[in-house]
């Protein structure tokens, strides 16, 4: 997709809704040091629509996101050069309240349970279906994204992550 073309605001079921268009799709960072996950994520995600942009490790992603304006980072844990927790604090602070959905193996639950700012909205443990990740980023972004297509301001800003969206 290019430029301003418009996309079809979706529903719950993925359904297009009339009249209402988004102006870009949203824009997802997706951070893992495994190449063909990566990519299996970025493949998933651009078919509904999404514009993906990967990162194999702490370092790249933070120069992408230096770079380029995202609505949601998706991120393992385990990563060379930064962390996943690091590079959320990094984030955060810079005043950057991105929402951060967590795909990992392990997390350090001590670690982001001292620090709430640090919580991801999310957590998908892996493994799991491709299907979760795409639930999970929908709820994600129908928090954050308004039905006119705007950004919203967040209400989880600065809050930990609601069990309702944790998996």
């Amino acid at each position: 997709m290019k430029g301003n073309e418009s996309l079809p605001a979706v529903g719950l079921a993925g359904a297009p809704l009339p009249g209402l268009k988004l102006l870009s799709p949203p824009r997802i960072l997706v951070v893992d040091e495994d190449s063909d996950l990566c990519r299996l994520y970025t493949e998933a995600l651009t078919r509904p629509g999404y514009q993906v942009d990967a990162a194999g490790d702490g370092a790249a992603a933070l120069k992408a996101l230096r770079s380029n304006q995202y609505q949601l980072l998706i991120t393992e844990h385990s990563l060379p050069t930064l962390t996943g927790v690091e590079l959320v604090k990094t984030l955060r602070a810079a005043r950057m309240s991105l929402p951060v959905i967590m795909a990992a193996t392990r997390l350090p639950t001590e670690e982001l349970a001292r620090n709430p700012l640090l919580q991801p909205v999310a957590v998908l443990a892996k493994p799991f279906y491709i299907s979760q990740l795409l639930e999970t980023v929908r709820t994600v972004l129908r928090a954050v994204v308004s039905p006119c297509g705007h950004n919203a301001q967040p209400d989880w800003q600065g809050q930990p992550a609601s069990d309702g969206l944790r998996l």
